[in-house]
């Protein structure tokens, strides 16, 4: 299964949105990495949200980059309401519990 998961700086208020098989792990890396990238600048991150977006990369890929597209913060804060239901483009995404063991 892969996942689009968003991500938050509280420091900096930034938003991120990403696609991964690990969204738990893949946190770590963007808290951790020693590369100059544009998560690194705004650490620490926090996971917000996860969803399940499919069985290919390519399928979360597709909803990422749709998500990114519509360079839009309210959507990101809308995704992440435990009570928003997504419609449309975002229909297929299933909202799964971050928090893991």
């Amino acid at each position: 299964m892969f996942y689009v998961y968003i991500i938050h700086s509280e420091k900096f208020d930034k938003y991120y949105v990403g696609s991964s098989q690990n969204p738990w792990k893949r946190i770590e890396k963007h808290n951790t990495s020693p590369f100059n990238t544009f998560t690194s600048k705004y650490r620490p991150w926090e996971i917000k949200a996860v969803f399940e977006a499919g069985t290919s990369r390519g399928q979360a890929e597709e909803i990422e980059k749709f998500i990114k597209k519509q360079k839009s913060k309210t959507i990101l804060i809308k995704l992440i309401d435990q009570n928003f239901i997504p419609n449309g483009k975002l229909a297929q995404l299933v909202r799964v519990p971050h928090v893991r063991d």
